[in-house]
Order: structure tokens, then C-alpha cells, then sequence
């Protein structure tokens, strides 16, 4: 069965869209977790890992599209497995899960590079749409954890930092929300092209590499939304 094979930390053989490897230390969070992404159609659950060391181990041998990971694990916990997957394995992101919407530990996995969070009573379609978001390039985080996550993140600065101007500030801010181009375009009243431009403009003041460490640096400067 697939989800017995992956949650033995084994790959799980069939073609789909979207490869997953996942790591909680609880066995029956682990299990359920892929038994329920097993289910989900395009997507194929590669291995699974009980704490973030065999789940770096894991992302470096089956180059999955997307690690999925708890937060709270012993030894390498999901901020540190976080770290070093965006580090050493760039083309995987990190879609984070937590029990608790105002985990702080949240942040710091942002600021490592995670481009999605969801709680752990999310349901399948959320963690389904959470995984091809990330996969995208595109951040998800629940509209809980996120309000949870402003109101306990830091004040907006003075002025926007590394030179970035208002709207480019504003964009920024945007994307950690999840949104996309289009989406971003259609709430500003502006073209498509002029956001990319302005995201291009983000990218380079602020010498980011793609979407998932802008979402880190957003949060980080208090460029988010409330």
C-alpha cells in the first residue's frame, strides 16, 4: 500500500505530478498524513521521515518537489530541516505544519525559507492545494494562522527597507499573503506585466532568490498585511 510504504520511510513507486516527501515524529500523524496525500490524485508520496534529519536525507535522495514538515520534532526539528533543504536542495519548497496557529517557531521556518504553513486540522483540500501552491512557487498560509502569525509579528517599519518604495513594499507584501501576479494586478488596479516588474525590482534591491525567501523577508521587515 502506498501510504504504508512511504510512512516506513521508503519510496512509493507511480508517476504524478507533484512528489512529496513528508516528516512528523508521531508515527500515527506520519501515517495518516500519507495515507490522506495518497489519496489526493497527482500527487505521490516519495518517503516519509520521523524528524528533519532523515527528512533532509530523504529530500536529497528523492528530489521531491515539496517536503512537508512538523515543526516540532526532536534533534533536527522542522526550522532546521527547513534551513537546510532551501540551502542544499533549492528545487524542493517546504510547506510546514504546526498544532498551533500562534507557534513562534513559525516565523523562524519563514525566515528559513518555508513558502507555506497550514495547522495541523487543515483538511485535505487545503494541504493539497497548500503542496501545488508551494510546488508554484506561490505561499499559502491559513487565514487563521496568518492572523495569528500579524499579530505577532513585528511592526511595520518607518520606511520600506533596501531602498524598495511604497508599492514595491506593498507587492511584497502581497505575495506573502499567497497571492500571485494576477491576483496582486487585480487588487492594486494595475497590469500583470507592471507587477512583474516591480516584483523583478523586489527581487533585486533586496537580493532574493525566489518567492519562498521573499515570504521570509516579508515577514521579517513587518511588510505584511493585517
Amino acid at each position: 500500500m502506498a501510504g504504508a510504504a512511504a510512512a516506513a520511510g521508503g519510496p512509493v513507486t507511480g508517476a504524478a505530478d507533484l512528489r512529496v516527501v513528508l516528516a512528523d515524529d508521531q508515527t500515527i500523524v506520519r501515517e495518516g498524513l500519507a495515507t490522506l496525500l495518497g489519496l489526493l490524485p497527482g500527487i505521490e508520496v516519495v518517503g516519509a521521515a520521523p524528524d528533519g534529519e532523515r527528512a533532509v536525507a530523504l529530500v536529497a535522495e528523492h528530489a521531491p518537489d515539496v517536503l512537508l514538515t512538523d515543526l516540532r520534532m526532536p534533534g533536527c526539528d522542522g526550522v532546521e530541516a527547513t534551513r537546510r533543504v532551501r540551502a542544499e536542495h533549492p528545487g524542493t519548497a517546504v510547506v510546514v505544519l504546526t498544532t498551533y496557529a500562534d507557534d513562534a517557531s513559525v516565523l523562524d521556518a519563514l525566515r528559513a525559507g518555508a513558502v507555506g504553513w497550514l495547522s495541523k486540522d487543515a483538511d485535505a483540500e487545503a494541504i493539497g492545494h497548500a503542496l501545488r501552491s508551494a510546488a508554484a512557487g506561490q505561499s499559502t498560509i491559513d487565514s487563521a494562522a496568518l492572523a495569528a502569525l500579524v499579530a505577532a509579528g513585528p511592526t511595520a517599519p518607518a520606511a520600506p527597507p533596501d531602498d524598495l518604495t511604497a508599492r514595491e513594499a506593498e507587492v511584497l507584501g502581497l505575495i506573502a499573503t499567497g497571492l500571485s501576479n494576477g491576483e496582486i494586478a487585480r487588487r492594486l488596479v494595475v497590469s500583470e506585466a507592471t507587477v512583474k516588474t516591480h516584483v523583478n525590482r523586489v527581487f533585486a534591491k533586496a537580493g532574493l532568490r525566489d518567492r519562498a525567501q521573499a515570504v521570509g523577508y516579508a515577514y521579517r521587515h513587518g511588510l505584511v498585511p493585517g
